[in-house]
């Protein structure tokens, strides 16, 4: 049951630098309030990250995990406020941002190898956790839905970037990415789609299925074995240890309190089902994908390569 959950988006690995910065405050009419968290536990990671961060040997993982900090987003027509997770550029260039999405129940963390080469090569990048994943405060849980999720990425940016962006979805977050375009074009500029998995009709039958029964398959979700496995068809050529470690970090974010009735929550709501979108999409738009993926097929590229309009 929970493999075609899985197979919505696969759990690869990520990127970094390697600078630590602390809370930030600013005053306003009512005082003061945050702006931007990330005050330091041990080792510099985050105090808001998972204690199982200090278990992870991946040195590129490590230094990203230092990168992540908060930042307030609104989430509705009020006054509440989202603490988001995120990886925020330490500089701001005049060429329009890149902002990294990451696959299915997954975070920002996948980028941990790619995310200093975009730095190294002068690009302003923003490694993104979807609303429902990564490493946010959802203490009082939000609905976890698409159209949350669209709108609080539209509020970040909105509040944060400002500027149209090239938008890199993997996987599921391809999907994201395309229902992102297709409602707020005027804050794309580009898309890039890797190993695209857009043709699923949402969670299907899962959506149907009774909370209690939800939640027990949720719960496998979270599974080291089950993550271990998914590692294995993601990786070719890599160690039984960095097999095992990669997992660790892939699985960090399930450690999150409420990371259980989100998942649950994203579930329910039938999830992503953009099919009718695709041709909706104005932007210029690059496919990337592996010949020999074993989670998405390289023949569904094909296929949207041929229905994307440019």
């Amino acid at each position: 049951m929970m493999m075609a959950a899985v197979k919505l988006g696969s759990l690869p690995p990520a990127a970094l630098g390697g600078v630590t910065v602390t809370k930030k405050c600013e005053r306003s009419s009512g005082g003061v309030r945050v702006v931007g968290e990330c005050g330091s536990g041990g080792n510099g990671f985050p105090s808001f990250l998972p204690k199982q961060v200090e278990k992870i040997k991946d040195p590129f993982a490590r230094n990203l995990a230092r990168r992540i900090k908060r930042l307030p987003v609104q989430i509705e027509c009020s006054d509440s406020f989202i603490m988001s997770s995120c990886v925020q550029p330490l500089i701001q260039r005049d060429a329009n941002p890149v902002v990294l999405l990451h696959c299915f129940d997954s975070s920002c963390l996948e980028w941990r190898r790619a995310y200093p080469l975009l730095e190294e090569s002068g690009l302003e990048a923003w490694a993104i956790d979807v609303l429902g994943w990564g490493f946010s405060d959802l203490g009082r849980l939000p609905p976890c839905n698409v159209a949350s999720k669209r709108y609080h990425l539209y509020q970040l940016w909105n509040s944060y970037i400002k500027r149209p962006v090239v938008l890199v979805g993997p996987s599921l977050g391809a999907a994201v990415a395309i229902d992102f375009a297709v409602n707020y074009p005027e804050a794309v500029k580009k898309l890039v789609l890797i190993n695209p998995s857009v043709y699923a009709e949402g969670t299907g039958n899962l959506a149907k299925l009774p909370r209690v029964v939800a939640y027990a398959g949720v719960s496998l979700l979270k599974t080291f074995p089950l993550r271990l496995y998914a590692n294995l068809l993601a990786f070719n050529g890599i160690s039984l240890s960095r097999s095992l470690d990669w997992t660790n970090v892939g699985r960090l974010h399930c450690h999150m309190p409420w990371w259980k009735d989100a998942t649950v929550n994203f579930m329910v709501s039938g999830g992503y089902n953009v099919v009718s979108q695709i041709k909706q999409v104005k932007q210029k738009t690059l496919l990337i994908c592996g010949e020999n993926d074993r989670i998405v097929s390289n023949q569904l590229a094909m296929r949207l390569l041929f229905e994307l309009p440019k």
